[in-house]
């Protein structure tokens, strides 16, 4: 697995994650949307999902309790297997949100796996989050998912531990121009 390349990308709400994978993905990179994960089994257990974001909220932490923390990164691991499996050397994947997932990730792929924080300042955030035409949240709710997404899912771990980061404070030409640096030094 030495020519296998995973690049985890991860940040809080509003940071500019989806800007960055969604560029990646332009280039025709596959990616694992973590996410993903929880929307599957929802569908399978027929929850419906909530436009507030508050259902996958809820089951995101209950499926944590239950089936174990590592749940959602088991799902992402076998997916990551079938696609080096049908010959994929190149994966992103879109939303590491725990330590636990950081460890089992770094545990199974440990040669492979690079990752970047795209990190941007809170105000920035959270006036993104507002402005989205889907799962905008106010102020107050996102302060809330923030408390929630550190405390309960141990967000921040994959964040501070990563090995780029990139600003995103300004335009996504910037954050589209550090990532091309970052995919040529890592030879991506």
């Amino acid at each position: 697995m030495d020519n296998i390349k995973i690049l985890a990308i991860v940040g809080m709400s509003g940071s500019g994650k989806s800007v960055a994978v969604d560029y990646l993905t332009a280039k025709g990179y596959p990616k694992v949307y973590f996410g993903g994960m929880i929307y599957k089994e929802m569908e399978k257990r027929g929850i419906e999902r909530t436009e507030d974001g508050e259902s996958e909220k809820r089951f995101r932490e209950m499926i944590r309790e239950t089936e174990g923390k590592d749940w959602v990164v088991r799902q992402v691991i076998e997916e990551i297997k079938d696609l080096i499996a049908a010959g994929q050397k190149r994966i992103i994947l879109d939303g590491v949100y725990s330590w636990t997932e950081y460890k089992a990730l770094k545990h199974e792929f440990p040669k492979s796996l690079i990752f970047v924080a795209i990190v941007a300042d809170k105000k920035l955030r959270y006036d993104r989050v507002a402005k989205r035409t889907d799962r905008s949240f106010d102020a107050a709710a996102i302060r809330e998912r923030d408390r929630s997404e550190i405390e309960n899912l141990e967000k921040g771990g994959p964040i501070v531990a990563a090995d780029y980061y990139i600003l995103n404070n300004a335009s996504i030409p910037d954050v589209e121009a550090r990532l091309n640096k970052i995919l040529e030094e890592i030879k991506f």
